[in-house]
């Protein structure tokens, strides 16, 4: 193996990990407040709050149910779609690939949180004028960041291939 490839794969290694580990750190804090007091319901400004809900659904509680089946199929799903991103991860280059490991390692995150937890917790409650965005989590953040990263990314290779046709 090259070293460069090792030198790729330990990067890839730390940042996963970073992610991860700084996702699980949030919400032990949140779920030590919750074991503290009954509940986690902190008022931060008039913008940010911290609010716990459980989530058995995808990003931002889509999806949800109670029902075991559904979240079984879910879970499946979002185990199928890690293994994309790692195949992916073989064949991506550049700025791409550290957008990819940084969507695998908020997702990992959340997956920790569904087969541990039954569910995943979110906790930030970001409002304005008594409107409410979803709430979530830090490997919700990752998870989100990696993505729009992503979709600039083929945006702009896109744009560049047409330039080239014309």
């Amino acid at each position: 193996m090259k070293s460069e490839n090792l030198k790729k794969i330990v990067i890839s290694i730390f940042i996963i990990l970073s992610i991860f580990l700084l996702d699980r750190i949030s919400k032990i804090l949140i779920l030590n407040v919750l074991e503290e007091t009954g509940r986690v319901d902190i008022y931060i400004n008039s913008f940010l709050n911290f609010y716990l809900v459980w989530n058995k659904g995808i990003g931002f509680g889509l999806l949800s149910s109670d029902q075991d089946f559904f979240y079984n199929v879910i879970t499946i799903i979002i185990i199928l779609i890690n293994f994309v991103i790692i195949y992916l991860l073989f064949k991506e280059k550049g700025l791409k690939y550290y957008f990819l490991i940084i969507i695998l390692g908020g997702s990992l995150g959340n997956l920790f949180d569904r087969i541990y937890y039954r569910a995943v917790p979110d906790f930030f409650d970001l409002n304005y004028n008594g409107y409410h965005w979803f709430i979530f989590n830090v490997a919700d953040i990752f998870i989100t960041i990696g993505i729009i990263l992503l979709i600039v990314a083929e945006l702009i290779s896109y744009k560049n291939a047409n330039e080239r046709n014309l």
